[in-house]
């Protein structure tokens, strides 16, 4: 394996110069703050505890800060990049700043959120900078579609952490939650400054660790039918889940019974569950004629 130059990741006046040759000016509506601290996208690789057989998926790599740093350890990066400017670019500075590696990098010039299949072998870690207005959606989808994926290690907004993190009883803890605990365990990994951003931004960053579960979760009802008891329970959430409950079940009597059944008390409201209690409900409701419930 050919190791890398020292002075091969970005510095802050490398990332100006490039985007000053791209014309590019990070833009508010995809969220993009890029990294411009060499020692921060190291820190990340390391919690992300990225080792030399990993196959890599990066959302978002913009000028390719971390994509970098991540093809100094691992066996293979691929990036998911929507933006065209950044996506054409990238291939040249990988081949640029890290030759000896550029035959182990592949872009896949997309949205995310619609990314069903990546080139080469399957993905075992996603390290990601997510936009914090996508951040959530692009996570469950990622870790969904690509059930392969063990290790995720995501920086976002230090409140959309918080969420993701959050136990059952936590002010915060909510739908982000419940469904990426559905797929790992789930847990802050640090906090990340202002300063090392270019712009930098006006809220603070977190990573969030997610280490996927050994065995699925046991339960009858699927992800589609947990998730939607899931919704349901949040979209209400100053109602009890016998109220919150009433549109999923049919009626507020239906979703006592199913509550019961599932041994939750009706009174009891969606933040004190876990989600293996979602899915004990989820496998308790009546059938009946509905219409398609949306996960």
């Amino acid at each position: 394996m050919t190791s890398p130059a020292p002075d091969a990741l970005l510095g802050p006046a490398d990332v100006r110069e490039l985007a000053t040759a791209l014309g590019v000016r990070p833009t508010k509506q995809r969220g993009q703050n890029f990294v411009i601290d060499a020692n921060t996208v190291r820190r990340i690789v390391r919690t992300a505890q990225v080792h030399p057989d990993d196959v890599v998926v990066e959302v978002g790599p913009g000028l390719g800060s971390l994509t970098l740093a991540l093809l100094e350890v691992a066996d293979r990066v691929t990036a998911v990049e929507i933006d065209d400017v950044l996506a054409a670019a990238l291939p040249a500075t990988i081949t640029a700043r890290m030759p000896g590696r550029a035959d182990r990098f592949a872009l896949v010039h997309s949205d995310a959120m619609h990314v069903t299949e990546l080139p080469g072998p399957a993905p075992t870690a996603l390290v990601a900078n997510l936009p914090y207005n996508v951040a959530v959606p692009v996570l469950l989808h990622m870790l969904e579609a690509f059930p392969s994926i063990e290790r995720t290690l995501v920086m976002v907004q230090s409140e959309v952490a918080d969420r993701l993190a959050a136990p059952p009883g936590s002010k915060v803890y909510g739908v982000p939650s419940v469904k990426a605990n559905w797929y790992a365990e789930v847990k802050r990994a640090g906090a990340i400054g202002r300063n090392v951003f270019w712009p930098a931004p006006n809220v603070d960053s977190g990573l969030v660790s997610l280490v996927r579960r050994t065995e699925p979760l046991k339960t009858t009802a699927s992800r589609r039918e947990v998730f939607a008891v899931v919704d349901a329970a949040f979209a209400q959430r100053r109602k009890t889940l016998r109220a919150a409950l009433a549109g999923w079940a049919g009626s507020a009597a239906a979703a006592e019974a199913a509550l019961v059944a599932a041994g939750v008390s009706p009174q009891a409201r969606g933040e004190s569950l876990t989600v293996e209690e979602f899915a004990r409900i989820a496998e308790h409701k009546q059938n009946q004629p509905q219409e398609e419930e949306s996960a």
